[in-house]
Formats: C-alpha cells, sequence, structure tokens
C-alpha cells in the first residue's frame, strides 16, 4: 500500500509550525537501519517543492507510531514548533484516539484498562503484567466496541500512556488480539504485513496558536 497515495493528498492540516499527514501502513516515520526512504523525507521533499526553497528544509518528527500501523502522524515546520509540541507530549496535553480490528469481540464492550508493561528488548515486544513489578511501567488505555466487521470487530482505543506496542500488547492480554498482529497471537498476517491499527484522531491546543486543534484522518480502516 505504501506510496499508492501521494503525499500531496494526505496532508490533513498545515500551518506555519506544524503539517499532520496520514500515515500509510509499511511507511516508517524517521530513518532508521533499514535505509527505506522515512516519511520525514517525503513530506521535506514535498516542502521543498511546494514552497520552491532553496537549501535544507526543517522537518521535525514530533512523536512516532510503528511501522505497520497507518493513521495520523505530526511533524513540526519550525524548531519552535518542535520544541513546544515536544511540550505537549511531554504533559500529555493531546488525546489520542485509534481504530482497530479485532479477532474476538470483548466480553466487556466498554471499559479502562490500568496494568503494567515492560519491553523486552531483545524480542522487541512487550510484556504485561496485572500486577506492579520492577521495571515495568504504568499502561493505562480505554476502549469501546463500535462495531462488527464481516469477520472482525471495530474498536476505538484512547491511549492515555504510549509505552512501547502498548495498544498491541494489552488488548491481547485481554483476549482481543490485533488483526494481522502475528507477534501478539494473530492468527494470520495481512497481505500487505500492516496490521490493522490506525491512529484515528488527535486533540490538543495548538502550542503557538492556542487554538484547539481535532484532527480525524479521512482515511478509514479498511484493510478487514
Amino acid at each position: 500500500m505504501e506510496d499508492i497515495i501521494p503525499i500531496s493528498e494526505r496532508i490533513i492540516y498545515e500551518d506555519n509550525h506544524l503539517i499532520i499527514v496520514h500515515k500509510l501502513p509499511g511507511e516508517i516515520v524517521q530513518a532508521d537501519k533499514t535505509g527505506d526512504e522515512p516519511l520525514s523525507e517525503k513530506i521535506r521533499t514535498f516542502l521543498k517543492e511546494k514552497y520552491q526553497k532553496q537549501g535544507n528544509v526543517f522537518v521535525g518528527i514530533v512523536h512516532r507510531i510503528d511501522r505497520p500501523v497507518s493513521g495520523i502522524v505530526i511533524y513540526a515546520k519550525t524548531s519552535k514548533g518542535l520544541m513546544r509540541m515536544n511540550e505537549v507530549f511531554k504533559h500529555r496535553k493531546i488525546r489520542k484516539f485509534y481504530h482497530v480490528l479485532v479477532e474476538q469481540k470483548p466480553e466487556i464492550e466498554e471499559q479502562t484498562l490500568e496494568q503494567f508493561i515492560k519491553k523486552n528488548e531483545k524480542l522487541n515486544r512487550s510484556i504485561i503484567s496485572n500486577e506492579p513489578k520492577e521495571g515495568y511501567l504504568t499502561a493505562t488505555l480505554h476502549y469501546k466496541y463500535l462495531q462488527p466487521t464481516k469477520n472482525y470487530h471495530l474498536l476505538e482505543v484512547e491511549l492515555f500512556t504510549g509505552r512501547h506496542h502498548q495498544i498491541r500488547a494489552q488488548l491481547a492480554s485481554n483476549g482481543m488480539c490485533i488483526k494481522g498482529d502475528l507477534k501478539y497471537g494473530a492468527k494470520r498476517s495481512n497481505p500487505d504485513a500492516s496490521i490493522s491499527l490506525q491512529a484515528q484522531r488527535i486533540i490538543f491546543e495548538h502550542p503557538v496558536a492556542k487554538t484547539v486543534i481535532e484532527i480525524e484522518t479521512p482515511y478509514g480502516l479498511i484493510r478487514g
């Protein structure tokens, strides 16, 4: 699915300080050891061409979502925007909502999950505990059942603590494996190697303009 939709059509919001885009599954938010072109560089090229800028174009990485995940990603166009958005995330002054397809319908259709999580660096996966343990961090999210699809179930998740693989690990530990997520117990992979998890909506106060920004991606979670 990567690069089927050009960057110019995936801009959800843009002003002097921020640019918010829809990331396709398979794209990487920033450069990594794979050497694949990251979304940050695609945006840099887009801005350079759109505004006919000479020299380097500033693109600051505000936050990340996993490679197989799709949806909203915020970048900064100025160092001021980056610094202030870093504070927004640091102090959790942003609400983040995800749509997710799971294999099993939850027994409880809406609840808050408060657990503890630890990243296993060697396996690149996270482990969930229902009790506090040394080295584990608090992991909190709220999910709500939205509707069934042909073979799966659509949930909305609000994430309160952004831990490594948190939504994936927490839902799986509570009997709700995400479609396509083999790492956390899904029955089969998705054809495009994605997992059916999408950053769907965000709400925050613009750190410079001080206006409330509410953004929802126009692209649905249709891979199920």
